[in-house]
Parts: C-alpha cells; structure tokens; sequence
C-alpha cells in the first residue's frame, strides 16, 4: 500500500534525520494552530498579515524549546503512548502559560486576546494527535518490521501454488521470514514472487553469504521421493535445517498454514516410495464391521485406529491398559461421524475382562497390537514379557473363538526370526499359539460357549470359526521407543547421538503405511498364515542418524571434523540387541495379490504338545524363575538363542540377597 510504503521509508531514515522531521511538523502545527485560532476568533480566513505572522513566529519560539526540554523529541515511538500524551500535556501546559500571557494577559495590537488561549488549546490536540496517529500508523508498523528482522530466515524450494500459498501463509506469522525461492526451472531464475526473488539451486552458496538462511522448507508435496532424495543431496553440503509440507490434498483444502510446516520426514530419506493400498483389501474386515485393536494407545494401535476410521466401520472397540493413552486416542479419534467409539480400558492378560469385552460386542474383526515391544526392558523384565505378549495374545485368541470373532490379525515383528532376545521369542511363541490353533480341528462353536482345550483335545471335526493371521514387520519410524524421535530429541539438545554399534542395521517403514498393509494382509488370510511385509532395503542406523544431523542443518563431530556440531557415541550392544534383523526363517517366501506383503512358511508345534509345554512355561512364570523361563524358551521357539547371562532385575536382586548383599 502506498502509506505503507511512505512509512517505511521514513522508519529507514537515520534518528537525527527523523528528529527533524518530527520538529519540522511541529512547527508546521504551530503555524497552523495561530491560523486556525483566527479563523474560530473571526469566523474568516485571515491573509497573512503582521497581526498573523507575529503570533506564528512566537508559538515556534515558545513551542521548540518547552517541547525538548519535555523530552518529546528524545524517542519518536517510545513515547507515543499514554506517557507521550502526560509529556505532551505538560509542555502545552507551560507552554500555553507562556503564550497566553503575551497575547491574552499584555496584548498586542491586531491581535484578539482570546487568540492566546484558543491557539494553545488547539497546537494542544494537533501535537497530541500528530503522536497519536504516529503510534497507530508509524509504530505498529516499526513494532512489525523489528520483530519481522529478528525472525530466522528461510527459503521455499518450489515457487509452485504450494510454494506461493506457504509464503502468504507465512506473512502473517511471527516464527518465519522467507527472504526468498529456489526452484529447478531455469525459465523462473532472477524473476520476483510477491515481491520475493526466485534462485537458482546451484547459486545457493552465492545467496547465504548475503542472507543469513536457516532453513530451506520444501514445497513440493507431489514430487517423486528420488528427485525429493536428489534436492536433499545437494542441500547436504550447506547449514541449513530442512522443513517440508504435508501432501497436496491439504493444501488444496486450504488448510496450509504455518503450523503445517513440520521437521523433515525421515521416510523422506529412505528411498523408497510408499505403495498405493488395495481398497478391496482394506474395507473387506472393517467396512461396516464391528473391530477391536488391542494396544489401541500405541504408535501402531492408534494408527490402526487411524486406517480402520477411514474405512467406515460401523463400530470400533479401542482396549488399552494405560488410561493416559486410550484417553488420548479416543479424545482424537471420537470426532469421526456415523461411527460408534467405545474406549475399554482392560489388560489383556485378565481372562474374565477380555472374554466379557468379546461376548458383549461379539466383533467382526480383532487386531492384536497389546505387546511389550522394547527390547532391553523387556529382557530385564522376562516373566511380564512372556504374560503380557504370550498369554496375553493366548487369552484374547480364545475370547475371539469364544465370541465368533471371524478374523484375529496378530502384528508381530522381525525380531521373531532366529531371537536373540526375551522379547522376539515370546513374539514368535505368540505366533505359534495361533498357528496351532488355527490348524486345530474342533467343532463350530457357538457364540457364548466357553472353548474349553481339555474337550478340544482329539477332536478332528470342523473347525475354528476364527482365521487366525500374523503380520510380521520391523521397524516403524516414530514409533515409541523408536530411534528417530530420540535421534531428534538429541540433536535438539546439542547431542551426543547415542549410538549401540557402528554397524547396526534396522528394516523401517512408515507407521501409515505399515497400519495400511497389516489390515491388507490381514484380509488375504485363510487359516494361520504368517504374512511378511516388504520392508525395502535395510538401513544403518549410522548413516540415519548423519543424514538427520545434516538435514537439521547441523555437522557431525569425529576425527575427520573435530569443530563439527553433533557428536556420534558408541555406547555398546544392549542386551538381547542383535546387528542385523532379518524378516524371514527360511527362504521360500511366497508372493500374494499385493506386492508389498509375503507368505512366509513357518514350522509349529501342534496344538496338544504346545499347550502342555505353554502350562510348564506358566508355572516356571508365576514363581519369576528366570532360568527355566529361558530354558523353555528355548524348546519351544526354534532358533531362539539368548545373547547373554541373565538381567531380569528381580532375579539378580534375588542372587545378591542370596549371597549376603554382596
């Protein structure tokens, strides 16, 4: 705007320039206020004559030196408020003194007395008003432009729609100030956007020597993740933090803002591109079904919960044993409309409690996410481990048969595959239950009758009316207790990254997309099936953690830089860590209708031999003896070969009061 402009260009003069702007009005408003004065006095415009003139020239004589010895010309801004209008009133309050006594009080020829109080009534609101509109017109804008120059400075890559749209989103926030784009096409370079330059890529360096750029926040939700992959590489060798928006779809819906403008995915930098879900597959459980998610609080249960909404269902049961988190998930889920929420808090270990959840809602569809999945807790605390992942999953798999539950989807992990840790047998004991009871033949059993094993045993009739199914997959990145959220959490306290081994290798997927195909494969199941998802290529948790302090704009500290921001600490293998994880035992995986997800073929005890070794497992569990625990563990899960001595905190307090407390 006009105005606009003019203020800031009397904000970008000098202070002694603008003092003599400011005493240049002054004077100006004394000169009109004396001729104003005469107009009310006379109700005409007077010519300037002497009888004018004189009492002009007294009031700058007056005014100038009452108004700096008052301090209005110290600051300009700073005293344009209530305190302004104080120091403005008690100069025109000596001031009028002054000019009313020698033109009201002594007189002069051609000059009405009455000139001398109206006119300093009248420079009175003039100055006042002159403040008081510089304080709205000049200050705010001053207030502006100082908070907007102590902003962090970005750069948009991408001058597209999205691009524009975030720049305007921005404008009117106080967390950044886009100096500026960069964009691919060479037909926008040294072109202005709003006002904004758009930059070549390559002359980034040439463009942060005279601009202190922070960030670089991408603006391209529709690109491929390889060119996405491919700016992220050539942005490595400068400091800056890079920022991303979420997909088009949002931004089409007008929701960008600048809240939308997040850290850098990390799937971002894994290379490869999530696979579009098979609709079919995804409705043909949930839609307008009744489904249960046990762990419904967890990172991978609310985001089941998250797909499964997307579906339609007609009802969605949500267990979880911690009240914080099921609170949590059913506060952001229960906005979703035509859909029944219930939140049940309930352990799934409590027989009595799961079976009357199933009896009473009798769901179509169970998905059992309820697990201990951190591995060192879960190896200092073995016994809780095999109840909470083994009989848990043992008794909801009952209650499902008991309630004619048609599919029970277990989500298992890679660390079932040749265990070295507490927690990967009991995940792979847990799919052994089901496949067991899968391959059992029995009678249909009726909803509301309990299964009891004693009377299934022999039976060679029928079978179970619930298909039984496994989803086996690694890691997920912003899982709880996942080493991206804690890589961040690192390097925004200035490190060091912790690191358990230099070589360490992980499997990672994005937690969207491993919900999406757990509820696929899920769908594709026909009787113990364990499913194993296309996880990609694995990663070292080494190279993840440069490429997160690089991205955030930051150097990693070693010998080669020892001035670098972000030190790496090896502090060593956790116990029950393995280097490598892998996702299947043998090699004979087979293909399924969707390209993403496997059939892997894994050899299980038959129910009626599992189950007494399940019944000596839970004795040696009720008395917490560690050793049997793992000895057990060891015949029933093939492959399983701990890594080390025992760390179960209770047994180890237990050996030391045995020994005396030494």
């Amino acid at each position: 705007m006009p105005l606009n402009n003019v203020a800031n260009h009397i904000l970008a003069l000098p202070r002694p320039l603008k003092r003599f702007v400011v005493l240049a009005v002054d004077v100006g408003l004394c000169v009109l206020s004396v001729w104003v004065a005469f107009y009310l006095r006379l109700d005409e415009w007077v010519a300037w004559r002497t009888a004018v003139l004189w009492p002009a020239v007294v009031s700058v004589v007056f005014a100038l030196p009452v108004f700096v010895v008052a301090g209005m010309y110290r600051a300009i801004f700073r005293y344009s408020g209530l305190p302004a209008m104080m120091a403005v009133a008690r100069a025109m309050l000596l001031y009028g003194l002054g000019f009313a006594s020698v033109f009201t009080l002594y007189g002069v020829d051609g000059v009405p007395r009455t000139v001398g109080i109206i006119q300093p009534m009248l420079l009175l609101m003039f100055v006042g008003g002159a403040r008081a509109v510089a304080r709205v017109w000049l200050g705010g804008l001053y207030q502006q432009s100082w908070r907007t120059a102590a902003l962090p400075q970005v750069l948009i890559y991408g001058a597209g729609s999205a691009g524009r749209q975030l720049a305007s989103a921005m404008a009117s926030g106080y967390a950044m100030r886009v100096v500026g784009f960069l964009d691919d096409d060479d037909r926008l370079h040294g072109h202005v956007l709003n006002g904004l330059p758009i930059h070549n890529p390559a002359d980034l360096a040439e463009v942060l020597v005279h601009a202190s750029v922070t960030d670089v926040l991408l603006a391209l939700p529709s690109v491929s993740r390889q060119k996405r992959n491919g700016i992220l590489d050539r942005l490595k060798p400068f400091k800056v933090a890079v920022r991303t928006l979420p997909d088009l779809g949002d931004i089409a819906t007008g929701k960008v803002s600048l809240g939308d403008v997040r850290e850098l995915d990390i799937d971002d930098l894994l290379g490869r591109e999530p696979v579009k879900p098979n609709g079919l597959l995804l409705n043909l459980n949930t839609f307008n079904k009744t489904v249960l998610v046990t762990g419904a609080g967890g990172s991978i249960g609310s985001e089941l919960c998250r797909q499964i909404l997307k579906t339609q269902p007609r009802r969605l049961l949500l267990v979880d044993m911690s009240e914080f988190a099921l609170y949590q998930v059913h506060q952001e889920l229960r906005s979703a409309e035509a859909v029944e929420i219930v939140p049940l808090l309930a352990s799934v270990c409590d027989e009595v409690r799961m079976h009357e959840i199933m009896d009473t809602w009798q769901p179509d569809t169970v998905y059992h996410a309820a697990a201990y999945k951190h591995v060192p807790l879960v190896e200092h605390n073995p016994g809780e481990g095999v109840r909470n992942n083994v009989w848990g999953t043992r008794v909801c798999a009952q209650a499902a048969v008991r309630s004619g539950v048609r599919n029970f989807v277990l989500i298992s992990t890679d660390k079932a595959v040749r265990p070295t840790n507490i927690m990967g047998a009991t995940k792979r004991l847990a799919e052994m239950v089901l496949q067991a009871m899968a391959a059992l033949q029995v009678p249909t059993v009726a909803s509301g009758a309990l299964v009891d094993n004693q009377a299934l045993k022999g039976q060679k009739i029928g079978r179970l009316t619930t298909n039984f199914s496994m989803v086996r997959f690694g890691n997920v990145l912003g899982s709880s207790g996942s080493v991206v959220p804690l890589f961040r959490s690192q390097i925004k306290g200035g490190g060091p990254i912790t690191l358990t081994h230099p070589d360490i290798t992980r499997y990672f997927m994005t937690i969207p997309e491993a919900a999406q195909l757990v509820i696929q494969a899920g769908a594709m199941g026909t009787g113990g099936d364990v499913f194993v998802l296309d996880m990609g290529q694995p990663v070292k948790v080494l190279d993840l953690a440069v490429r997160m302090v690089e991205m955030s704009g930051l150097s990693v500290r070693n010998d080669d830089n020892p001035e670098g921001d972000i030190e790496i600490a090896v502090t060593g293998l956790r116990p029950g860590e393995k280097l490598y994880e892998e996702l299947l035992t043998g090699d004979n995986p087979q293909p399924t209708q969707h390209a993403r997800i496997m059939k892997a073929h894994e050899k299980f005890m038959p129910w009626l031999q599992l189950e007494d070794k399940l019944n000596t497992l839970g004795m040696a569990m009720g008395v917490n003896d560690v050793p049997v625990i793992r000895s057990l563990l060891q015949q029933l899960v093939p492959g399983y070969q701990p890594s080390g001595e025992v760390v179960d905190w209770v047994h180890l307090e237990q050996e030391r009061e045995a020994f005396g407390g030494e």
